[in-house]
């Protein structure tokens, strides 16, 4: 009898290891700030699971790279060196900045080239973020894990009692997920969702936070798949800004919403935790209706996940001491932030989701009956206009509208109002199945009648599919009749050269809009977009021998090339 006793005991112990759940330690990205970031975007690898390593790519060696910190006010200049075997792009999502530094389709930057961006800092200060953003190889290179955090920060929101030390009581969040083949390769072909949950990175994340009020920067990195986010014990937290910004006031819920490409920061109260409880941030995606991105049926093929219709966890929290200067209570004011209105928009637009109809896959999704192509541009905005878009989803599925550029607010949604939540500063918008919303903004500070803005589904299988469109934002440019090309000349000076290379130009008034570098066999090396040249080009990194330098006149967009030597 003994025996039996014995043996049940060990039976049930044994289950109960079997079940019990093991965590892996959250992973912090590393951080850059100043006003000069290098990044090296690179191939690497990463262990997220028993066996084999995954293929991955990122930057600095990092399956998603460091969160950079932007100073409002500040000008900030990028250094984004290719190492990858493939081109790539990187756009900088919800930075307000000039089309050529955008990062969108048109930029692309070979393997082996350094693209050297730059721009001043309007954004408010929010939790923006930067990805891969080349044609036909988003979803791919996504998947890798390229992309990392963008943090600026204002006065304004400095002034407030906010938890903000890095890591700490202030903590990004990147969420997304991964399928996995036999040799544990990253799956991106025919799949729109992840079977395995990756936050920062991390299977099965926990995190210590302290016993008080902490904040939370969420990003909706997935593919495809939106979260219905709330804490286990539907605990009420506090929203206190959205993409582009802090809101006026904090709101409170127990679930938000986040689609693909929003971001949404919080404060929950864990000071009334005791030290080593435990509580999870969760996903209840159980039970949305069909349309919510990752609701598809099916637990396997291009649409079904492990993950679909189902309520999962997202971070486990274990609470631990207070910091020693703890934020205890939640502003009751955040911002002062003034919104246009419809009143204000001058001009009106309409975008349409198209195609994408059930059982007709050679009818992708669209916007108004077309698929993106480099040399379309599908709407041309006046520089300076107010002007309002209403985007339209009559299909039977929801969708996430990105645009690039600027920061919006949405006026109106054909579901009722809008929700608090999202009452903020917004560049992606979440659109359910068959409705309509209403969004103004202004199109200040940056006109290009060559370089386009995106519009665009931010699923990646989508905009890869061809669900984007692009505009122009366009001001009171000289003609090219009115100038004399003849006189648009310059040289290079030292020739032979060492560390920087000098342009004069026989003109005074004449400006770079380009500048590129190749090597005598046309293999791009230098990518310098508008560049500030008073001091020279930095060419200290070149190896010896010939190279090309291709300069595009400002006013004429005509390019001219000339050839130095590099000592």
């Amino acid at each position: 009898m003994k025996k039996l006793i014995l043996l049940a005991v060990s039976a049930v112990v044994l289950t109960c290891n079997l079940s019990a759940q093991t965590y892996n330690t959250l992973w912090i990205p590393d951080t850059m700030s100043g006003t000069t970031f290098n990044l090296n975007l690179v191939d690497t690898f990463a262990q997220f699971r028993t066996g084999n390593q995954t293929i991955t790519a990122g930057v600095d060696n990092k399956f998603w790279g460091p969160t950079l910190f932007f100073n409002k006010g500040d000008t900030v200049h990028m250094n984004v060196h290719n190492g990858l075997n493939d081109s790539t792009t990187v756009h900088w999502h919800g930075m307000h900045l000039p089309a050529v530094m955008d990062g969108g389709p048109h930029q692309v930057i070979p393997p082996g080239t350094t693209w050297q961006p730059y721009w001043k800092v309007t954004n408010n200060a929010a939790t923006y973020w930067y990805h891969p953003h080349l044609h036909e190889m988003t979803q791919e290179q996504l998947t890798k894990g390229l992309g990392g955090f963008i943090i600026v920060n204002d006065d304004e929101e400095s002034a407030l009692a906010l938890p903000r030390t890095y890591g700490v009581d202030d903590i990004p969040l990147m969420l997304t997920s991964r399928r996995y083949d036999n040799s544990n390769a990253f799956v991106f072909t025919n799949t729109a969702y992840g079977d395995y949950m990756l936050t920062n990175g991390t299977p099965d994340a926990e995190v210590d936070l302290p016993k008080q009020y902490v904040r939370l920067r969420i990003l909706n990195a997935e593919m495809e798949r939106a979260y219905n986010i709330g804490f286990s014990d539907n605990r009420t937290f506090y929203i206190i800004g959205n993409d582009g910004g802090l809101l006026n006031a904090p709101v409170s819920v127990t679930r938000v919403i986040l689609a693909v490409g929003e971001r949404v920061e919080i404060l929950v109260n864990l000071g009334n935790d005791n030290i080593g409880s435990t509580l999870d941030l969760k996903a209840y995606n159980n039970g949305q209706a069909f349309g919510f991105p990752g609701g598809e049926p099916g637990t396997s093929g291009e649409f079904g996940s492990l993950l679909n219709n189902i309520d999962f966890n997202l971070l486990h929290i274990n609470v631990i001491a207070a910091t020693n200067s703890p934020v205890i209570a939640v502003p009751s004011t955040l911002a002062n932030n003034t919104y246009w209105t419809a009143n204000d928009a001058t001009v009106n637009r309409t975008v349409t989701v198209t195609g994408g109809n059930p059982g007709q896959p050679q009818n992708p999704f669209g916007f108004d009956n077309s698929h993106f192509e480099f040399n379309t541009i599908n709407h041309t905005v006046n520089l300076n206009d107010i002007e309002k878009w209403t985007i339209t989803n009559s299909n039977v599925f929801g969708h996430a509208f990105h645009i690039h550029d600027v920061q919006f607010k949405i006026v109106s949604r054909s579901t009722g109002s809008v929700g608090t939540h999202e009452s903020g500063w917004k560049d992606v918008l979440y659109l359910p199945k068959n409705t309509s919303a209403t969004f103004v903004a202004k199109f200040e500070d940056y006109s290009d009648s060559v370089h386009p803005f995106m519009y665009h589904c931010h699923f990646a299988n989508h905009e890869d599919g061809g669900m984007m469109g692009q505009f122009v934002v366009t001001g009171g440019t000289t003609g090219v009749n009115e100038v004399d090309i003849a006189s648009k000349d310059f040289t290079l000076y030292p020739n032979p050269a060492n560390d920087r290379l000098y342009i004069s130009f026989s003109d005074p008034s004449m400006q770079a809009y380009y500048v590129r570098i190749t090597t005598v066999t046309g293999r791009t090396v230098y990518m310098l977009p508008r560049p500030q040249l008073q001091g020279g080009i930095d060419i200290s990194n070149l190896t010896a021998g010939v190279y090309m330098l291709q300069l595009t006149d400002e006013k004429t967009k005509i390019t001219t090339t000339r050839k130095f030597v590099k000592e």
